[in-house]
């Protein structure tokens, strides 16, 4: 039940969970207190707090997260998360698409959709993400190489798809770089392990979708064509 409450784009699953063990769900009528009840929202009536509950209509939003804001709806730490960002905006419930990191920027990605969100984060998908960072020194094509060929971190085998010279200073440099796979920090953990520091991080496109000029901490829907791209 609580996941069919979450699939419905009502709340999250955890917050599913909740209002079902408290009691305040229905279906066909008759409280339910197990989360884990099987329930096809198709042919079944259900209710919460007595209102009625039906699938609502699809959202994709785009944001361009600033840097200090948590991916996440509420933090124990009381920490700003992402959700200030959508502060006064009329919206069924939304989760990011993925993560940034507190110290990143750009991309973000938020849905009710949840079939959308999981082809976004199929890792057999493989979906290009592009990255633009500043590091703390200039890069040879030796070096770049090596970030591509990858490394070991805590046994696991991280690397870059690509990475090449935006634009480079003579203490730092502006990088593009590609990942097709999603494993946590995994530039700066690679960049860490030639002791090279990560100034900025910002996330200019994801597949197709790109970041554009969308001002920072503004957000926007996606174009029918742009979801389309995505795989929606």
């Amino acid at each position: 039940m609580a996941r069919v409450l979450s699939k419905l784009g009502h709340c999250s699953r955890a917050q599913g969970e909740a209002l079902v063990r408290a009691g305040r769900v229905t279906l066909d009528g008759r409280v339910v207190r197990d989360p884990e009840h099987r329930t096809d929202p198709a042919q079944a009536a259900i209710a919460v707090d007595g209102a009625p509950i039906g699938a609502r209509a699809p959202v994709h939003l785009m944001l361009n997260k600033p840097r200090g804001l948590v991916t996440t709806r509420d933090d124990p730490e009381g920490r700003p998360t992402v959700f200030s960002c959508l502060d006064g905006l009329d919206l069924p419930h939304v989760a990011p698409v993925g993560r940034l990191d507190k110290a990143s920027e750009g991309l973000l990605l938020f849905t009710n959709d949840t079939a959308f969100a999981d082809r976004l984060t199929d890792p057999a998908r493989h979906l290009d993400k592009t990255y633009h960072v500043q590091i703390d020194r200039r890069p040879d094509d030796a070096l770049l190489a090596r970030f591509e060929a990858g490394i070991v971190d805590r046994g696991e085998r991280l690397a870059l798809k690509q990475a090449r010279i935006l634009r480079a200073g003579e203490r730092t440099a502006w990088l593009e770089v590609v990942l097709d796979e999603g494993r946590n920090r995994q530039i700066r953990r690679v960049l860490a392990a030639f002791e090279i520091e990560t100034l900025r991080l910002v996330r200019v496109a994801v597949g197709p979708l790109a970041l554009g000029d969308l001002a920072k901490g503004a957000v926007r829907a996606l174009t029918p064509a742009e979801v389309a791209a995505l795989g929606g």
